[in-house]
């Protein structure tokens, strides 16, 4: 079982407010660009609300940054050392599972990010969340039910696949044990 290290909801909320006033848009703005409510956006940005995983996917593709980006962003590690016990953990409220990030803030276009997906948990982002690079995910343990639009992929460890176009996104474990997967993300 993962342990939450680093919970970076202080200055994720700081960040999404960072991120939309950088932009110089209103609550109302960002609402309609990432179709999440005005008022889940200030509770989270005033640290009311945890946001949930598909509500930070919409958030961040609405700020044209990858979830990766965003959470990253949020700790802003200038290191090119990103050791272990440092790197940044989110745990999603409503499905419990951890995303860390494994890379640390650079300009290469390459992001890693682990991710435990708890047994019987599931955790779905909209396609705009997949609009800013490729991605592919690498089975590490257990068995993931990865639902691609209307394709669903069955994985088990080692597989490793190359995500299509953007699309809605669904993540689901399968079996008796949690699914440890490793999302590459190569910024475009």
């Amino acid at each position: 079982m993962s342990t939450i290290v680093n919970d970076p909801t202080e200055s994720l909320a700081a960040r999404i407010a960072l991120e939309r006033e950088t932009r110089g848009w209103s609550l109302a703005e960002l609402a309609e660009r990432s179709g999440v409510s005005k008022a889940m956006i200030s509770k989270i940005e005033r640290g009311e609300a945890s946001p949930t995983a598909t509500l930070l996917g919409r958030l961040s593709g609405a700020f044209g940054l990858t979830l990766s980006t965003l959470l990253a962003r949020a700790e802003q590690s200038a290191s090119r050392l990103l050791r272990a016990a440092d790197q940044p953990q989110w745990q999603d409220p409503d499905s419990g599972y951890v995303r860390r990030q494994v890379s640390p803030e650079s300009d290469v276009p390459v992001e890693l990010t682990r991710v435990e997906l708890p047994v019987g948990a599931a955790v779905s982002f909209p396609a705009a969340s997949y609009t800013f690079g490729r991605r592919l995910i690498w089975i590490l343990k257990g068995r993931l039910s990865f639902v691609e639009g209307q394709t669903v992929h069955e994985m088990d460890p080692g597989d490793c696949l190359v995500l299509g176009p953007p699309c809605d996104c669904t993540y689901k474990t399968r079996g008796r044990e949690p699914c440890i997967y490793l999302v590459v993300v190569i910024r475009q």
